[in-house]
C-alpha cells in the first residue's frame, strides 16, 4: 500500500488512494455526530468542486453526494469510492506494476 501510494504521488494522483482510505475509515464510524463531521471533511477535501484534492468522479455521483451531505449515512460515498477503485485498478495499478517503484520492491 505504501509503495502504491508513493507511485500515485509521483503521478500526482494520490488523492485517489487517500479518498479510498478515508472512505474505508469513514465506514467504521458509528457515532452520528462524528460521521457527519467526517463526511463533511471528506466532502470538502475530495468531492466538492474545486476541492484541494478533488477526485475524478462523474457529475451525477458528485451531485448526489452534494445533495445528501447534510444528512450523511454509511453509504454516502459508496458510488464515488467504487468509481475511484475502478479507476485505480484499471489505470493506475497496471502502470504501478510496470513502475520502477514496484520493480525495486520486487528486487528486495
Amino acid at each position: 500500500m505504501h509503495a502504491f501510494t508513493e507511485f500515485l504521488k509521483s503521478e500526482y494522483s494520490e488523492e485517489n488512494i487517500l479518498f479510498w482510505q478515508a472512505c474505508k475509515e469513514y465506514k467504521k464510524i458509528s457515532c452520528r455526530t462524528e460521521m457527519t463531521c467526517e463526511a463533511n471533511r471528506i466532502y470538502s477535501e475530495f468531492v466538492q468542486t474545486e476541492a484541494p484534492r478533488q477526485i475524478n468522479i462523474d457529475c451525477k455521483t458528485r451531485a448526489t453526494i452534494s445533495k445528501n451531505i447534510s444528512d450523511p449515512d454509511i453509504a454516502t460515498f459508496d458510488m464515488a469510492q467504487a468509481q475511484i477503485y475502478r479507476l485505480m485498478t484499471r489505470d493506475s495499478y497496471p502502470r504501478f506494476l510496470k513502475s520502477d517503484i514496484y520493480q525495486a520492491l520486487l528486487q528486495k
